[in-house]
């Protein structure tokens, strides 16, 4: 299995070097979108392989990568989305080249930091090594700050600079938990090449300290829940988010958010395990969870950006995830797990629709954008949709993993964690309603806006997001099922 896990890191790398050797605006397109093409087929064949024998163990450097289940719904989630990403940019970049925005040299950095974002991704979501965990999410913060700050223009270069400097603050604190995860293991089992595999520290969890294990809990909580976007570590997200190529905020929202919460997990299996309870890592996850959503809610509630605002949602939503997480009953964790399926889908879609309102309006601002329904149709329809997909409406998948969480809570007799989350839902749904719904109707200020989709590509993308969000909200597949299952096992460490 290891020619499987080589080939998925060489194909970003290849997919960056060939770029460089060409000069034709189409041949570099196709480059994009055939390394897109050939990370989604390898990954397939590896979550083929996961449902076969439940797990992959490559023998190369030391034993340092590992694929199950949970790992591949996140493979999965990266892979999907990667690719759809990588279509759209082919339009949403050719629009600003034909506007002289960027120019043929900038769309080849784009695309070249686009894959090299992919890799840092795969590689956090293949090692089973905490202390390569931690290189591969620093890692995804240098390729993607180039990304945000990849207009070069006053607001965001600014965004580029707090997302660096919060996330590496963050990211400082995981590091010093790794540390002490890693003394708590030479303290039990002396200096080891294992000693940071987290299957090795989940088998010998007992053998641990659980003082140390608790104190590292917390710091890598801290850490990568400040990528994650918990509030209130959550300052660098909205700028980043709003300051970023649409197709890379739907990357960063769909995909880099779940990496640094699957960071999170990885720690609190073993940690659970060492204390014979939930109720420590439960709590704190509960805790930032209810914080996270009730600040999105307040938030969102008055922001006059479209894009500042679908940011503000994904803190919501990571919060939901958490508290899903940290309620710890079969049920929740089965909803926290299609939440993050769902979220990525749903907030991916968003934010490409709002690059296409974007691009065709030049302007973030709400209240600037009318008529979107008639100027833009497909685009329209596809921004109503996952309005009311996104506050967890139904029929649509958001509103099946919510349900979820809500009942398991009132399951545990956490009654007051339900009634706010449904409090602030309910203000978030009104957030949404009340700043957004204006876009889609009356007639645009501008006589230059002329009707028309962005292109047929990313119409198709739309299209195909929303019939996912659409289809798992009353229909989960089996192979999806079954892997959601197996990842729910693992995090209750069963």
């Amino acid at each position: 299995m290891d020619y499987i896990i080589i080939s998925l890191f060489s194909i970003p790398l290849i997919t960056c070097g060939v770029l460089w050797l060409v000069k034709n605006k189409t041949i570099i397109n196709l480059i994009n979108i055939v390394g897109a093409t050939l990370i989604l087929v390898n990954v397939l064949i590896i979550i083929s392989e996961v449902l076969k024998h439940k797990k992959i163990e490559p023998t190369f450097f030391y034993n340092a990568f590992y694929v199950d289940s949970l790992s591949a719904i996140l493979l999965l989630i990266t892979a999907i989305i990667g690719f759809m990403v990588s279509l759209y940019s082919i339009s949403y970049m050719n629009e600003e080249l034909a506007k002289k925005i960027i120019s043929l040299r900038k769309l080849k950095i784009y695309y070249c930091l686009l894959h090299a974002f992919i890799l840092t991704i795969l590689l956090a979501e293949t090692t089973q090594n905490m202390g390569l965990l931690w290189i591969s999410i620093e890692a995804t913060t240098l390729a993607s700050a180039f990304l945000v700050g990849f207009y070069n223009n006053k607001k965001s270069i600014e965004a580029a600079w707090k997302y660096i400097i919060i996330c590496s603050v963050g990211i400082a604190f995981a590091l010093l938990g790794i540390i002490l995860l890693y003394y708590s293991s030479t303290q039990s089992f002396g200096h080891t090449i294992h000693g940071l595999n987290w299957v090795f520290l989940f088998n010998n969890a007992n053998g641990l300290q659980g003082s140390i294990l608790k104190l590292a809990f917390l710091f890598i909580l801290v850490g990568f829940g400040t990528k994650v976007g918990l509030a209130p570590m959550h300052t660098w997200l909205p700028d980043a988010h709003s300051q970023a190529p649409s197709p890379i905020s739907a990357l960063l929202s769909g995909v880099l958010l779940n990496t640094a919460m699957y960071g999170i997990l990885r720690v609190m299996i073993i940690v659970n395990k060492n204390l014979h309870s939930t109720t420590f890592t439960g709590r704190l996850l509960i805790t930032l969870g209810l914080i996270s959503i009730g600040t999105a809610a307040v938030f969102i509630l008055v922001q006059r950006d479209f894009k500042r605002l679908l940011a503000y949602s994904s803190i919501e939503h990571m919060g939901i995830i958490a508290f899903g997480m940290g309620l710890l009953s079969p049920l929740s964790v089965f909803g926290a797990i299609f939440h993050m399926i769902n979220h990525s889908f749903t907030k991916s879609m968003l934010f490409i629709s709002s690059g296409n309102i974007y691009l065709k309006y030049d302007t973030k601002k709400i209240n600037k954008v009318q008529g979107v329904l008639k100027v833009m149709p497909v685009t329209g329809v596809a921004f109503l949709i996952g309005i009311f997909a996104i506050t967890g409406m139904p029929p649509f998948s958001i509103f099946s993993s919510e349900l979820s969480i809500l009942i398991s809570s009132f399951n545990k007799n956490n009654f007051l964690g339900a009634a706010l989350i449904l409090f602030f839902l309910i203000l978030i749904f009104a957030g949404f309603i009340n700043q957004l719904v204006k876009m889609f109707y009356g007639k645009p200020s501008s006589k230059e806006i002329v009707k028309g989709e962005i292109s047929k590509t990313s119409s198709m993308v739309l299209i195909i997001l929303i019939a996912l969000i659409s289809v798992t909200g009353l229909y989960l597949p089996g192979p999806i099922k079954t892997l959601v299952d197996s990842a729910r096992n693992i995090i209750l460490g069963v």
